[in-house]
Parts: C-alpha cells; structure tokens; sequence
C-alpha cells in the first residue's frame, strides 16, 4: 500500500498535481473497477470506482490517506458548535482540508416532536483535536439505519497519538459534585439524555435549545417529551441560575448548564443558588490510548470481514469510513447520488470496503448527506452528486490534511 501511494504521489507531482480524469478503468474483482486516480495531496490519493450489481450501476468515490506520512493528518470537521450544521465543503474550506467527507448520523428532524426544535447535534461520541466535544445518545434515541446486534451508539473510528486509525467505543464518566454527594452525569452535549438522567452542556454546545434532551425514551425516540424537568446553570462552580424548563442560547465559557430529566430533575431541583458544584466528564475508549479524532459510526467490518446481522434490505446512498495496513491507511467512501445510479444496502456496503482493502469500517450517515469533497489552492469540489441534488449541512465531517497544501486557511 505504501509504495502504491508512493507512486501515486510521484505521478500527481509529475502531472503539476492536479486531479487528473479519464485514466483507464482497471477489473480489480468482477463487476468492479477503478479509475481517474490522482494525487490529491502529498500521503492522499483520489479515485472513482464502478460496480455492477443486479438493481443496476454503483457509482462512488475514494479517498486513500498514508497515515505513516508525517505530512497528513485528519481530525474532525464541525461547524464551532455540536448543534449546529454546515456543508462539508464549508467545513473543509474553514479549515483548509485537502479532502473530507461527511461524518455521523444527527438530529436533523424533530416531527415526532411538534414545537421542538430539531439541534442538529451528532448521535455518537465526538473528539477534535483532542477536544471531548460530546457523549453518545442512547441507542434508542439514534438517527439512521437498524445497527448490527453488538452495535452501539458509543461506537467509533478515529485516529490516535500513534497515528494509527481504529475503531473504538467511547463511554461517557462524569459525575456532579455537590453538597449533598455526587450525582452520575449522563449526558455531554447530547440532543437526547437518558431516562432519569442528567447531562451537562458546555460552551461546545452552541446556542441550539436543549430542550430535546428531555424528550423520547431510551428505546423509542418517538416517545412524548418528559413533564419532568429542571435546568441549573453553574457558574465559577456555583449555582447562578435554576429553571424548571430546558432553555436556549449559549453557554459562557466557564459555565455549565445541567438538565434533567424524571429522577435527574428532582435531584437538580434539591440545589439552591450560590452552592458549590463541580461537574467533571470524560470519554474512555478500549482501545491503546486516547483518541485525538473520533466520530460516532457502527461497524460494518471487523478482521477483514462483514459484521454479522448487517440489514440486507434498504438500498440507499452511502458513506463509510475504513482502515488498512494496521491502522496506517485509512479510506474515505462516499457514492454517487447521480441519475441512473443506485446505492447499497449495508451489508453490501460492508462487502465493498472489503474488496477495495478495509480490514475495520463503520457505516457514516448516509442519503442526501453522502459527500465527499476534494480541496486545492483554489477551493474545495464536490466530487460526488448528492442525492438531493445539493449539499446537505451536516453536524461533521472528517477532514484530511496535508503539510504541502498551498494556502490552507487552518484554524487551533
């Protein structure tokens, strides 16, 4: 793999760099082929691939990222806040990404819900930049296509300090210090808390209401919002404010907003203003050390090989995220939304990670949100057609870097 994209890069560097069409198709397996690969960055490479199945043409998009160049990086993509959303090609241009696609699954409708505000925020864990922006919200309350059996929300793939990509789980511990005892923290800028839990929310939070926290069940999204509520905002670790009903707007840097729902609310409600709370969270993974960039996304892969229990029924659009060589290549995938062209189911999706060299991959959010985006001196291009036929803003994305990009535009 390293010396196919050490001769990628020698190619793209003796081409002036660009991304070059039109290079023959080459059979990899039957009914798929690849072409059009192109240096996108030194360590990054982009191409297209065709697939036959029975339902008609797949058509999709791949990035390759050299993990073992010290010139790449990748972290996530978001747009300032956890509610909040943006293209993936803003995401990528704000950043100066050389390549990027669309991240997790997220809050994007709130029709069960009337007169609640959708967040926008992500299902699963978040990390950028070694940031713990946010916890994952229970499996029942999750946005997107049924999950294997061993799957969870918690579920992610992202990149260590050692450089090397994996998947992992990522567990939210946080407890509420106060007068009377420490109470469990449930929730880090989540759009939906556990039943009787509590959940802190930061100033990565952003502006959008919590009050869709306090709604559905830890089994059923659609279930009504909980009648009993409480907010406490703390600040310089005292209670400043107390309030029965979740509200809006963004939380000062130094502070932190707790709400609770049924057993949580009444616990937050035995608070008086001017006590001394401490809220402390973190995110623990399984994995060899802590994570500098996660997302959340289920497993499709695992050793090589399909998970089992993947749904076989639903073709869609899709988007997925996988690693090779030991952690040190990592594939970015996204399809074509085009006319004339149909998705995959998910179990066919986990196949074509397989096939294209993937020994871990997790299902990304998919349909209308599927992008996948490439980025010079000149700005960023959207390489695949998204099924909407416009980009979609999502709540992340991952993002690709490379040293030798002329005029990154790249933010701390």
């Amino acid at each position: 793999m390293r010396a196919m994209l050490t001769v990628l890069v020698a190619w793209g560097a003796l081409t002036g760099g660009g991304l070059v069409a039109g290079a023959p198709a080459t059979a990899l397996d039957a009914g798929l082929s690849r072409y059009g690969a192109a240096s996108v960055a030194p360590g990054v490479s982009y191409d297209e691939f065709r697939m036959t199945v029975p339902r008609g043409l797949v058509h999709g998009h791949l990035l390759t990222v050299d993990l073992a160049d010290p010139r790449v990086a990748v972290d996530l993509l978001y747009p300032g806040a956890v509610g909040a959303r943006a293209p993936v090609s803003q995401l990528a241009a704000d950043r100066g990404a050389v390549g990027a696609v669309n991240g997790d699954f997220f809050n994007i409708s709130e029709g069960q819900h009337p007169g609640v505000e959708a967040t926008g925020a992500s299902v699963g864990p978040a990390v950028a930049s070694g940031r713990q922006l946010k916890g994952a919200v229970p499996d029942g309350q999750r946005f997107g296509p049924v999950m294997p059996p061993d799957a969870t929300t918690e579920d992610v793939i992202g990149v260590g300090y050692d450089r090397r990509a994996r998947l992992d789980r990522l567990t939210l511990h946080g407890t509420v210090l106060t007068p009377e005892g420490a109470l469990p923290l449930r929730g880090l800028n989540q759009y939906a808390l556990p039943v009787d839990g509590i959940g802190a929310y930061t100033e990565r939070w952003g502006p959008a209401s919590r009050l869709r926290a306090t709604c559905g069940t830890d089994l059923d999204r659609a279930a009504p919002c909980s009648e009993d509520t409480a907010e406490v905002t703390i600040r310089h670790g005292r209670v400043a404010a107390l309030d029965d009903v979740p509200g809006a707007g963004g939380v000062a840097v130094g502070s932190v907003v707790l709400v609770g729902r049924e057993e949580g609310a009444r616990q937050l409600r035995k608070l008086h203003v001017g006590e001394r709370v401490r809220v402390s969270h973190h995110l623990t993974g399984r994995g060899r050390g802590p994570l500098r960039f996660a997302v959340g996304g289920f497993p499709l892969v695992r050793h090589g090989e399909p998970v089992d229990g993947l749904d076989t029924g639903a073709v869609a659009v899709r988007t997925s995220a996988g690693t090779g060589a030991g952690g040190r290549v990592l594939y970015l995938l996204a399809l074509d939304g085009g006319p004339g062209q149909t998705g995959l189911t998910v179990s066919e999706l986990a196949d074509l990670m397989v096939r294209l060299g993937a020994r871990e991959a997790v299902d990304l959010d998919g349909g209308g949100s599927s992008t996948l985006v490439t980025g010079d001196a000149y700005g960023e291009t959207v390489r695949n057609h998204p099924s909407g036929g416009a980009e979609r803003p999502v709540a992340n994305a991952i993002g690709v870097f490379s040293g030798q990009r002329p005029g990154a535009r790249v933010r701390g």
